[in-house]
């Protein structure tokens, strides 16, 4: 009896492979809100934890799905997914799902391989600024701006004045040194994967497919299959989610800031600029 009881254990031992921890790094990168997570190194810090020390697993898996945001936090999150891939010795992969552009490709080349779907959105390494001029509309309702400031540069960029040539060239020199160090670190990364392409860090974006042949990533696939091909038949998913906030819903932040009634109007303004990121790729 003690002998078949081991036979059935043993052989249930070798039904099992290994398992790979899942990380999804999904949204817009930002603080988020109240009723809108944001994707930051807050938020993900204990999930990406929790997956890296799994002591078993050969490697983790990243599925990155975010049409940019925050050159800061992206590349917070890059460097902390490959601090903890050397600490802990794991080989990354991520897999794109629709699209991982501008900051969400700054953090997609944190993983060792890069996979795609053949119609993902990949690329556009480049820093964007937006925001709205209101200076006709406030003459037309008869609003008086007034603005006090300690520092001749502290109300730079008042989207009620009109715009300055100054403090335009002071942005545009910003963003070149910003795309700079974005360009650093996919050469970093990616090195003699890329193509001798023109575009290649001009803000462009290209299908997963064509992403492959400039080497923005490395080949096509989806999670489980190249999960199996790599660990065998048996290997095991375990998706890692972080500790749950407000309302049920997941996220690593702090809230209490959030409980203002104040921040209402940023998240509804946050919401529509979240809302045009992904607008841009058509999603």
């Amino acid at each position: 009896m003690f002998q078949m009881l081991s036979s059935k254990l043993r052989a249930l031992a070798g039904r099992s492979g290994p398992v790979i921890p899942v990380v999804r790094l999904q949204g817009v990168i930002d603080n988020g809100g109240l009723m809108r997570p944001g994707l930051n190194l807050a938020n993900v810090a204990t999930p990406l934890e929790r997956a890296f020390r799994m002591k078993k697993a050969p490697a983790v898996a990243l599925v990155v799905n975010s049409p940019g945001g925050s050159a800061v936090q992206s590349r917070l999150i890059t460097r902390r997914i490959r601090d903890l891939a050397a600490e802990h010795g794991k080989h990354v992969l991520v897999f794109v799902e629709d699209v991982a552009a501008s900051g969400g490709y700054m953090i997609a080349v944190a993983g060792d391989e890069i996979i795609v779907d053949p119609s993902s959105i990949v690329g556009s390494i480049g820093v964007i600024f937006s925001g709205f001029g209101f200076t006709g509309l406030i003459d037309r309702i008869g609003v008086e701006r007034r603005v006090y400031t300690a520092g001749s540069n502290k109300s730079q960029l008042d989207p009620f004045r009109p715009e300055n040539p100054d403090e335009i060239a002071h942005i545009r020199q910003l963003q070149l040194e910003i795309h700079e160090v974005f360009i650093d670190l996919v050469k970093e990364r990616r090195g003699g994967r890329l193509a001798d392409h023109p575009d290649l860090f001009t803000g462009q974006f290209w299908a997963g497919r064509a992403a492959v042949g400039l080497g923005l990533a490395d080949r096509e696939g989806d999670l489980r299959s190249v999960v199996r091909e790599k660990y065998g038949a048996r290997a095991e998913l375990r998706l890692v989610n972080p500790p749950r906030g407000l309302f049920g819903r997941r996220n690593g932040g702090g809230v209490a800031a959030s409980l203002l009634p104040a921040t209402y109007a940023d998240d509804l303004m946050a919401a529509v600029e979240a809302r045009t990121l992904w607008s841009r790729y058509g999603l």
